[in-house]
């Protein structure tokens, strides 16, 4: 429990920041899911609106600190590749 008020405001920001983490990291997975939906369904210009529109979503749990850049490098690079491969089957 929180004794001195420096403490006290600590725990105040800690909660108001773990709730906008929540709300954009969920945000985030919203976007994903919808890249991964038009993946499944095979739909190549759905899953390229899709990824395009999920792209700056990542870099921005980025540069809030949400995620970590080498996370989101690997995830932007898999589902880029996944969209690519879905092209070339087309």
């Amino acid at each position: 429990m929180a004794n001195t008020p420096q403490s006290e405001k600590r725990a105040r920001q800690n909660e108001r920041r773990y709730a906008v983490n929540k709300a954009r990291r969920s945000r985030i997975r919203t976007f994903l899911r919808k890249v991964e939906e038009a993946l499944a369904s095979g739909n190549q210009e759905a899953a390229t609106e899709a990824l395009r529109a999920a792209q700056p979503e990542l870099a921005r749990g980025v540069t809030k600190g949400v995620l970590h850049k080498n996370t989101v490098a690997r995830k932007m690079s898999r589902l880029s590749a996944r969209v690519k491969s879905l092209t070339a089957v087309a």
